[in-house]
């Protein structure tokens, strides 16, 4: 039985500059990657990492997800509107009839910016000569930190919803209609920063670990929870409701699986080349 609802109907513009609104989204991704960035550089510095390499790093790094974000959201979530519209996945604006809106990049997808970031650590491994495992390392315990703050972006946003319930955790998001709905957002966002700090635990524990280790250790954790907390969210795009109903799951689910095996590969895995542990 219900006990208490709470009603979201926050504007997801913090301010505005002119005709430029500045999104609380915006401003926790900005707040996700900073955070990530000072972590990881604090760890990396002491392996012996110069702080020139590391900012570039970070380059490469913040590139990789939104490009692979954005590709992600336009092939796999809406690719029926976007395959008429090619400019709009390269630009941030909308085009209709001759006339063009800033939009900002709405739409991007999380399994696409994971894959972005692992093709953005090859080119570094190829460009710097850092092992590529020791890359994947070093980043893969912060991911999970960044990805709570997008989370939090999206609930600022009411967006990426759940479905409706009468539990007591029932969040109205007076933007979209007034169901009392599982706050999925805040879900993943817990989640992420839980298993942010059971990765950190491994990494000081875990002396003998492998090459690659952690990297996997991640994956299967963080899209295992997002495969889990799909249950209780509203899908995405209408296409998805079809997936439900043929499959039994969305289009989220059915893109955690590869991560989910690439990431037991690496935790399972005996042999190894040889590269620096992170």
């Amino acid at each position: 039985m219900m006990q208490f609802v709470i009603h979201w109907n926050l504007d997801p513009v913090f301010f505005r500059v002119f005709d430029f609104g500045v999104r609380y989204y915006s401003l926790c991704w900005v707040a996700g990657i900073v955070l990530a960035y000072l972590v990881a550089r604090r760890r990396l510095l002491k392996l012996g990492e110069t702080g020139e390499r590391i900012d570039m790093l970070l380059v490469y790094v913040v590139l990789g997800a939104l490009i692979g974000a954005r590709l992600g959201h336009c092939l796999f979530y809406d690719w029926e509107y976007f395959r008429h519209h090619l400019l709009e996945i390269i630009l941030p604006v909308s085009i209709s009839s001759g006339h063009v809106t800033f939009t900002g990049y709405a739409g991007l997808a999380s399994h696409g910016g994971a894959a972005g970031i692992i093709a953005a650590l090859f080119l570094y491994h190829r460009k710097y000569k850092l092992p590529f495992l020791f890359l994947l390392d070093a980043l893969a315990f912060v991911a999970p930190l960044t990805g709570a703050f997008i989370r939090l972006g999206n609930f600022f946003n009411s967006e990426i919803i759940g479905a409706p319930t009468e539990s007591a955790f029932g969040v109205v998001f007076d933007r979209v209609d007034n169901l009392p709905r599982h706050p999925a957002q805040l879900y993943e966002a817990v989640a992420y920063l839980l298993i942010f700090f059971l990765l950190c635990l491994f990494l000081e524990r875990r002396k003998a670990r492998r090459p690659g280790q952690l990297f996997g250790l991640s994956l299967v954790l963080i899209f295992y929870a997002r495969f889990m907390i799909e249950f209780c969210k509203e899908v995405q795009e209408p296409f998805e409701i079809g997936l439900r109903e043929t499959v039994g799951m969305d289009m989220g689910q059915l893109l955690s699986i590869p991560f989910i095996a690439v990431g037991l590969y690496f935790l399972l895995r005996r042999r190894w080349a040889p590269g620096k542990r992170f």
